[in-house]
């Protein structure tokens, strides 16, 4: 029998929406044959999120948070198929939980479509300078170089690609991957569109008061 790894259930579960146990055991039903537990999953009528993933949302709602006594703030706009599901409290949770995920962890894009190409070329630029100057990557040929550099671009869509972070409630997931088991259980697809996160203060170029200069003033 095939072994049936963590990374193997995590990416049946990234494609179908399934539970963490449906995805194992149609993986041990498959004997570890991706393509064949998908096909189980399907005939069990399990996978439900790639179906549909197409599908038209036009309903929806937009979600706020406030944190730190009004010192960050966040909108965020996410729709689904119809009004009755957006009005669920499910739903309605999905929305809460995405905005404070928001709030706390700071994204620059909803998801890597969004990610403009100047700022991937300068992401690259910076990582194969990084790359030059380690010694033990002195010797190593570019196309190598570049397949350490995509690689490392992971960190960077982590960083700042909202549905490929980290849940800040639960970290053994993605935002991506949340959704995606919302549209599984809420049998309706499902989609961030776009958010504004907003830092009290920030862009304002705040005073610096100079104390001692003020004294020195007072007492000439």
């Amino acid at each position: 029998m095939a072994e049936i790894t963590a990374s193997a259930v995590k990416e049946l579960r990234e494609k179908t929406g399934a539970g963490m146990i449906d995805c194992k055991n149609a993986l041990v039903e498959a004997n570890g044959d991706g393509v064949a537990a998908i096909e189980i999953l399907r005939k069990k009528g399990v996978a439900t999120a790639g179906k549909k993933a197409g599908r038209v949302t036009a309903e929806g709602v937009v979600g706020s948070y406030i944190h730190m006594g009004g010192k960050v703030g966040v909108m965020v706009e996410v729709n689904c198929e119809s009004d009755f599901v957006a009005r669920g409290e499910e739903f309605q949770q999905l929305v809460k939980d995405v905005a404070m995920h928001i709030a706390a962890s700071d994204p620059r894009y909803v998801n890597r479509n969004e990610v403009p190409t100047e700022d991937l070329d300068k992401e690259r630029e910076i990582l194969r300078e990084q790359l030059k100057n380690d010694p033990k990557n002195a010797s190593k040929p570019d196309d190598v170089l570049d397949k350490i550099i995509e690689g490392r671009l992971n960190k960077f869509f982590e960083e700042s690609v909202l549905v490929d972070q980290p849940f800040v409630k639960d970290p053994s997931k993605t935002i991506g991957e949340l959704v995606t088991e919302k549209i599984a259980s809420i049998k309706e697809n499902i989609t961030i569109r776009r958010f504004t996160r907003y830092k009290m203060g920030e862009g304002i170029e705040k005073k610096q008061d100079d104390f001692a200069a003020e004294v020195a003033s007072m007492v000439g």
